[in-house]
């Protein structure tokens, strides 16, 4: 017998959500199209239970505002039962803040609830693979919210520098052009610098552009 004729092992998924028609719907769908082995839970306290009865499964996913989760807690408290297998979080539109603070609390993943069926196979298998899930609208967010961020905290003058610094104007140039003295337009380089977290000017107008903020 080769290596390609052994049966292939189903992954054990442990989904908890407390919106039972959902939960079954999606336990269905996992089993006979995606053929993942499903265990399904209505709260944290059911899902912590199945852990602890049938052992780590290979990936779980929380709604992470069902009864019991307080937060990221029980986040937390689900990857410790697991043994280091991924835990991933299902919710709906999570803020900047939120998604930062699910996956700095060693979340394998955050799966929205607008994501179809046959792409949820695909990111629970993503996660197993040890790759950290993250929807492209999630990433988009979260690149757009940086940038706002990033470019409200110049002021309206240090953008003006900004974008002659990225047309490669020196501060002399600059200085003409905006009526300024030559030291105070070096004080509003090292202040963007600053804001952006450049070592330098150059450096500057890389983030810039990276951010969209020129």
């Amino acid at each position: 017998m080769t290596e390609s004729d052994l049966p292939t092992r189903k992954l054990r998924v442990l989904i908890a959500d407390d919106h039972r028609m959902i939960l079954d719907m999606l336990a269905l769908f996992l089993s006979t199209s995606a053929g993942l082995q499903v265990a399904v839970a209505n709260d944290l306290d059911d899902a912590v239970l199945q852990v602890q009865q049938s052992g780590p499964y290979d990936v779980v996913l929380l709604d992470l505002n069902m009864p019991g989760m307080n937060g990221v807690q029980g986040l937390r408290r689900m990857v410790r039962l697991n043994h280091g297998n991924p835990v991933g979080i299902i919710t709906s539109s999570p803020t900047a803040r939120m998604t930062d603070e699910i996956l700095n609390s060693a979340a394998a993943g955050i799966v929205l609830k607008t994501t179809p069926f046959r792409s949820l196979a695909n990111a629970i298998r993503f996660m197993h693979a040890g790759e950290r899930y993250l929807p492209m609208e999630l990433m988009r967010r979260s690149s757009e919210q940086l940038r706002e961020a990033r470019k409200s905290e110049l002021s309206e003058r240090e953008n003006k520098v900004l974008e002659y610094l990225v047309e490669g104007q020196t501060n002399k140039a600059i200085a003409v052009e905006m009526q300024l003295a030559e030291p105070t337009v070096k004080m509003h380089v090292t202040a963007i610098c600053r804001k952006l977290g450049a070592h330098n000017r150059t450096h500057a107008v890389v983030l810039a552009r990276d951010l969209g903020l020129v």
